[in-house]
C-alpha cells in the first residue's frame, strides 16, 4: 500500500492552487446522506407470505446463491455491506418487506409490521425511507391507482394512506424525516384509445391519499415517472409529463419530483433535467441506477452520467436539496458486492464532483471566457481524485481499494452459501 497520508498531502497541494479546500470537501461528501435500498439483498422478493412472482415490469435476472430469506438475514447483509461504504447512509425499504406471523394484505399494513426495522434503524442512528409496493400482487394485474375498477383502486388508495402513516412512524422513531417514493407500474402493452381517463384516476388517487393524511408529519413524498416497462411498452399512466405536472400543480413542500436514471428514453439523461426541475421545485428525489438500453437497474457504475449528475448538483448548489437514493438489483453476482460497488461508486462520483473549482469556472463563464471554461472542465477529468478517495476510505475505516473484496467473499463462504 502506498503512503496514503503523503499522497493526500500532495493532492491537497494540487487542488489548493485552484482554491479547493480538500478537507472541507471531504466533510461535505461524508455528511451527504445516500439512501441504500434494501431490495438488492433478496431480489425484490420481500417477506409477504404469499410466494408471489414479481410483476409490474420488475424483473431480476440470475440465481446467485445467498439471497436473504428473512428480515434478520437481510439486515445482517445490509450491515455487512455498510461496513465498506463510507459516508452517511440511510436505508430504503419497500412495503412488502413487512414482518408478520401471518399474511397481511397491502391495505392493512401498520407501523407494528415494521417495528423491527424502525428499532434497528434507531439503534444504528440511521434514517429510514419507504415505498408503497404497487406491484407483485393479484390486484395489480390491470393497474393500481389508475384502475377502472373502483373497488380495486380503493384498495390501492388505502395502501398509499397506510404507507404515509408508516413513514410518519419511521420519522417519530428515528428522529429523521422519511422520504416516501410513489411509483405505479400502471400502463398498457398496446396504445390505448383513451389516454386521459387513467391519468385522471391516478391524479384523483394521489389527491385522496394526501388529503386523508394531511396530519402526517416528517414525511417527504416523491412522485416517480417512467417512460415504459415490460408489459407497458406503449403507454405509461405515470409518465414524466404527468408526474411533473402533478408535483407542480400540488404546490406543496412535501410533494417533490423523483428522477430515476433509468426511467427515460435512451437519449435522455437525468443530469440534463435537474436545472429545469429546480427552476420550479425546491427539492428533488434522485434514484441512481444504471440503465443498459432500458430500465434494467444495473449496479451503479462510476460512469459519465453518474458523474455528470453529481457535477450538476454541485454546480447548481442543490446537493443539500436532493435526496439521493440507489435503486438497482442484480441476482447474477454476490449481492453484498453489488451493494458495495454501487454505493461506493455513487459516493465516489459525488466526491469527484466536489473536487472541482466550480466558482472559478462560473466566473469564467460569466466573463464570457468559454475557452478557459472548456479547458478547466477537461483538466479536472485527470486530477488526482483517486488519491483523495483512497485517503477518505482509509480515514473512515471503510476499506481502501479492493481490500473489502476478500472479506465479502469470506462472508459469502461462511454465511451466504450456508443458507
Amino acid at each position: 500500500m502506498y503512503n496514503l497520508k503523503k499522497g493526500y498531502e500532495t493532492a491537497k497541494e494540487y487542488y489548493a492552487q485552484y482554491g479547493i479546500d480538500v478537507d472541507k470537501v471531504l466533510e461535505i461528501c461524508d455528511k451527504t446522506p445516500i439512501s441504500m435500498h434494501c431490495w438488492q439483498g433478496d431480489d425484490v422478493a420481500g417477506f409477504e407470505k404469499n410466494d408471489g412472482e414479481l410483476t409490474g415490469g420488475i424483473q431480476t435476472t440470475g440465481n446467485y446463491p445467498g439471497a436473504a430469506r428473512n428480515a434478520e438475514e437481510l439486515r445482517a447483509d445490509i450491515e455487512k455491506a455498510m461496513s465498506y461504504i463510507p459516508g452517511e447512509l440511510r436505508v430504503n425499504i419497500h412495503a412488502n418487506y413487512l414482518e408478520a406471523d401471518t399474511f397481511v394484505d397491502r391495505n392493512a399494513i401498520e407501523p407494528k409490521h415494521f417495528a423491527n426495522w424502525a428499532n434497528w434503524a434507531k439503534e444504528k442512528g440511521i434514517g429510514l425511507d419507504f415505498n408503497p409496493t404497487y406491484f407483485s400482487h393479484p390486484k395489480s394485474e390491470n393497474g393500481t391507482l389508475s384502475n377502472a375498477d373502483d373497488k380495486i383502486r380503493e384498495f390501492w388508495i388505502e395502501h398509499g394512506i397506510a404507507c404515509r402513516r408508516i413513514g410518519e412512524y419511521f420519522y417519530k422513531t428515528t428522529g429523521k424525516p422519511c422520504v416516501i417514493n410513489h411509483w405505479t407500474p400502471d400502463g398498457d402493452k398496446e396504445f390505448p384509445v383513451d389516454t386521459l381517463a387513467p391519468r385522471l384516476r391516478l391524479k384523483d388517487s394521489y389527491d385522496r391519499i394526501f388529503k386523508a393524511t394531511e396530519d402526517v408529519e416528517g414525511v417527504i413524498d416523491g412522485i416517480e415517472s417512467k417512460v415504459f416497462g415490460i408489459g407497458m411498452e406503449s403507454y405509461t399512466v405515470g409518465s414524466h409529463e404527468f408526474c411533473m405536472g402533478y408535483v407542480m400543480k400540488a404546490n406543496k413542500d412535501h410533494i417533490i419530483m423523483t428522477l430515476d436514471t433509468g426511467h427515460y428514453h435512451p437519449t435522455e439523461v437525468v443530469s440534463a433535467k435537474l436545472g429545469a426541475i429546480f427552476a420550479f421545485s425546491k427539492e428533488v428525489l434522485l434514484h441512481v441506477s444504471r440503465p443498459v438500453r432500458w430500465d434494467s437497474d444495473h449496479v451503479v457504475a462510476f460512469d459519465d452520467e453518474t458523474k455528470a449528475i453529481m457535477e450538476e448538483l454541485v454546480r447548481l448548489g442543490k446537493l443539500q436539496d436532493t435526496h439521493i437514493a440507489t435503486d438497482f438489483f442484480d441476482a447474477s453476482i454476490n449481492r453484498i458486492a453489488a451493494w458495495v460497488i454501487g454505493l461506493r461508486n455513487t459516493r465516489k462520483a459525488l466526491l469527484y464532483a466536489l473536487l472541482q473549482p466550480v466558482e472559478m469556472m462560473k466566473k469564467l463563464e460569466a466573463d464570457g471566457d468559454v475557452s478557459a471554461r472548456l479547458a478547466y472542465t477537461q483538466e479536472f477529468k485527470a486530477a488526482p481524485f483517486s488519491i483523495v478517495w483512497d485517503y477518505y476510505c482509509d480515514r473512515t475505516n471503510k476499506s481502501v481499494g479492493l481490500d473489502w473484496l476478500p472479506e465479502v467473499k469470506a462472508y459469502e463462504k461462511d454465511t451466504l452459501l450456508k443458507r
